[in-house]
């Protein structure tokens, strides 16, 4: 540069270079202070509990004394419940019914609406309306529609058959239906997943199939539900995973009788009876079952690949 000697050339750039190396510092540590009240907010509410559970779950313990160590006692406890087991078959079959009929149910909705049918607004609006209301005012419903003696359904089907009684909340296999009717059709959250990825696929992606000629169905299943995979893998998700932790439901309507048992309801009443350690080790197996389903689910969708 003009009036600078070649001696100084090197020193302005080491001065540049120290400049730079400062400010990243500066920028780094600012990061780590803005980190660091999410990262103790993460270890005080989030890993603490879950470690919580995990150690007391192999104890005796009622809350207030000093957790005993009894080794493996909970788990074998547990898994020898036939309440138990029975609970694991209704998560199972729920979670099959939640990835199928109630994710499909929502992904169908949502392309529906995707193409701004006539009246489209209106639906959306009938569609939404019902996921407004709490699970709990659901469940009290659903509870009067299926009651036996004044129960909407049963009413109905006395017009063609005058005696019949049939408790449809308390006997199986009717309860297991009838507990899944209360959310098998509420997928405002699937839909509004997929519609938010069906709305940010590329115009071009479009344009590009109609000048191939590909009509409307080959464009679902050609193009959108490829495109979709993701965002209807996080409605598997989310479907499965409420299905492991529905508790009010079948708090408000069965409260497990029917053969409707499932894993909260059995930590709720060991946590009424002051047993924590087996409230506990049944917290783990819904931790284990949620892992394994996230799992499964990224594994089936692919979920870590980019799509485009």
């Amino acid at each position: 540069m003009r009036g600078q000697t070649a001696s100084e050339l090197p020193g302005r750039a080491l001065g540049k270079f120290k400049s730079i190396k400062n400010h990243r510092k500066i920028t780094l540590f600012w990061i780590y202070v803005f980190l660091i009240p999410s990262l103790a907010i993460f270890l005080l509410f989030y890993l603490m509990p879950i470690l919580t559970v995990l150690i007391t779950s192999f104890t005796e313990w009622d809350g207030f004394n000093t957790p005993k160590f009894i080794g493996l006692d909970n788990y074998i406890k547990l898994f020898k419940s036939s309440v138990f087991l029975e609970s694991l078959r209704n998560l199972l079959g729920w979670s099959i019914i939640a990835a199928t009929v109630h994710v499909g149910y929502g992904v169908l909705v949502a392309f529906i609406l995707f193409r701004k049918p006539f009246g489209w607004k209106i639906t959306q609006t009938v569609f939404m309306i019902p996921n407004v209301i709490s699970v709990a005012a659901w469940a009290m419903i659903y509870k009067y529609f299926f009651r036996n003696d004044i129960g909407i359904l049963n009413t109905f089907l006395r017009i063609f058959n005058p005696n019949i009684q049939i408790n449809w909340f308390f006997e199986a296999p009717y309860a297991f239906w009838a507990i899944t009717l209360t959310w098998v059709f509420y997928a405002v959250v699937v839909t509004l997943i997929v519609m938010g990825d069906m709305m940010a696929i590329p115009q071009s992606v479009h344009e590009a199939a109609i000048v191939d000629g590909a009509n409307s169905w080959q464009m679902t299943w050609r193009i959108h539900l490829p495109l979709c995979r993701n965002a209807i893998g996080t409605g598997v998700i989310a479907s499965v995973t409420a299905r492991i932790a529905m508790y009010e439901s079948i708090f408000l309507t069965t409260n497990g009788a029917g053969n409707t048992m499932n894993i909260p309801v059995i930590l709720v009443r060991s946590v009424m009876d002051s047993n924590y350690g087996y409230a506990n080790t049944n917290a783990v197996i819904m931790l284990i079952v949620g892992i394994l389903s996230l799992w499964i689910v990224n594994k089936a969708f692919r979920m870590n690949e980019r799509i485009y």
